[in-house]
């Protein structure tokens, strides 16, 4: 999927809501996920730009597990 506009230089976005980060350059992720999230503004980007630097904040790595469960 391509990145969101103000997001073209970050790889991870956070969701304040349930502390899940989502790689956009994951092929399989579903845009409608990153849409609404981007239209809630409850979003966080992490500097680093790294997963490392997500989990430290909190966050955890998105799973279409658990999207599916």
């Amino acid at each position: 999927m391509s990145r969101p506009g103000k997001f073209e230089e970050f790889r991870y976005l956070g969701d304040k809501r349930t502390q899940w980060y989502f790689d956009l350059d994951d092929p399989d992720l579903n845009p409608g996920v990153v849409n609404e999230l981007i239209e809630s503004e409850q979003f966080a980007a992490f500097s680093p730009d790294t997963p490392a630097e997500a989990r430290n904040r909190g966050y955890r790595a998105f799973s279409k597990l658990v999207e599916d469960a």
